[in-house]
């Protein structure tokens, strides 16, 4: 690994076995570059491709994956040679953060690497956009999830409901969280938090925080017997691994209450099958059994709402959701089709909050059980 000029603490700290893993990862990387260097060879890395010509829809297993493919950085490539640094610095990084039993911001990490090369005038990183994708290089490269790497980002969603959690050492009630709920952190990982004990029949996943604080307040998770969460608009890694562990560890069913618009088709498309930008993830996010529970296309003349309320689509929705319509897991399925060819027809789109022009309290008393009664998902 690169020599840095910066004092580094040598504390240790007990491992896990995962840590143990990710560690043993970074150190074969290592020492691939020094067997390189004792053969005489010219030192590389193979980084797979995050690129949308490698993914693929697996069909059977109902998620985004990764391919094959493999880009080369090497050393002696003046065209890589940068990259290659970066990607071996990141790598030294994560490997002080494990040892010494630390987490960090991804924007922490990048001052930790950002210094002047010795002997030179130039800087490891110009700015952290330039850092942000080695991370994610480093982790398809270690097949190691960001927050095995000891790295965090900010907190982007809540959780409310029936259930006991041990995050950190700090036994939670989640029924006993307030108007704010539980914030869920970037780091969601069984050594991290813990389920102890829950009630929960279902988990009601809203796009929005003001429309989960409508829930909230009226106790709706009290009423329904279910974890309600958040995740600001696009639930970030955080919201969408806790969502995976409450669906696979806890066995609850995930619905998921988002506008009518191509943002939030694409919004339950990440939750349901993963992204294009973190195939490489789907495995521990993607829950294919999620489903969608509204706002449907058809909820303006159902639910009888007002004109008033209606966006009209621009010609960027309008692509977007033709877009969206030939994605793989969305191309041979016909409700989902007439879903957005109705929306397209409309000419308008129409966020959660609509809902409120019938009544302040329509969408937790009404609309939702209504639709949780008749069991009318999208798939």
């Amino acid at each position: 690994m690169p020599k840095k000029t910066k004092k580094t603490t040598t504390d240790t700290a007990t491992l896990t076995a995962k840590d143990k893993k990710t560690l043993g990862s970074i150190r074969g990387l290592a020492d691939d570059v020094v067997q390189f260097a004792e053969r005489g060879r010219a030192p590389y890395v193979d980084v797979p491709s995050r690129s949308l010509s490698n993914v693929r829809f697996n069909q059977s297993k109902r998620i985004i994956e990764m391919g094959t493919g493999k880009n080369r950085r090497e050393l002696f490539n003046l065209a890589q040679a940068r990259s290659y640094m970066q990607t071996l610095l990141v790598g030294t990084g994560c490997k002080q953060l494990i040892e010494q039993g630390k987490t960090t911001s991804i924007r922490g990490l990048f001052y930790l690497l950002k210094h002047t090369i010795e002997g030179t005038s130039e800087e490891t990183f110009d700015a952290q956009d330039e850092c942000d994708p080695v991370i994610e290089d480093m982790e398809v490269t270690l097949d190691a999830m960001r927050e095995e790497l000891h790295l965090y980002a900010k907190n982007a969603g809540a959780m409310v409901g029936p259930i006991t959690l041990v995050d950190s050492g700090d036994q939670i009630d989640c029924s006993r969280m307030g108007s704010g709920g539980y914030s869920i952190p970037s780091i969601v990982e069984p050594e991290i938090v813990e389920f102890k004990k829950h009630t929960a029949k279902f988990v009601l996943h809203v796009e929005k925080d003001t429309v989960w604080r409508r829930f909230n307040e009226d106790k709706f998770w009290r009423k329904h017997n279910c974890i309600l969460t958040h995740g600001g608009g696009q639930p970030p890694r955080g919201v969408r691994r806790m969502l995976h562990r409450l669906h696979y560890e806890l066995k609850l069913p995930v619905y998921c209450l988002l506008d009518n618009d191509p943002w939030g088709y694409y919004i339950y498309s990440v939750i349901k099958q993963g992204s294009i930008n973190l195939a490489y993830e789907s495995r521990r996010m993607a829950i294919p059994e999620a489903r969608f529970l509204g706002l449907r296309s058809d909820d303006y003349k159902r639910c009888q709402l007002s004109p008033s309320v209606q966006i009209r689509l621009n010609e960027q929705d309008t692509k977007r959701a033709g877009q969206i319509a030939q994605y793989a897991w969305f191309a041979h399925k016909k409700p989902w089709q007439k879903e957005i060819e109705l929306m397209i027809e409309n000419g308008f789109k129409l966020e959660v909050e609509a809902l409120i022009s019938k009544d302040i309290s329509y969408v937790t008393e009404e609309y939702v059980p209504a639709r949780l009664k008749e069991g009318n998902f999208l798939d």
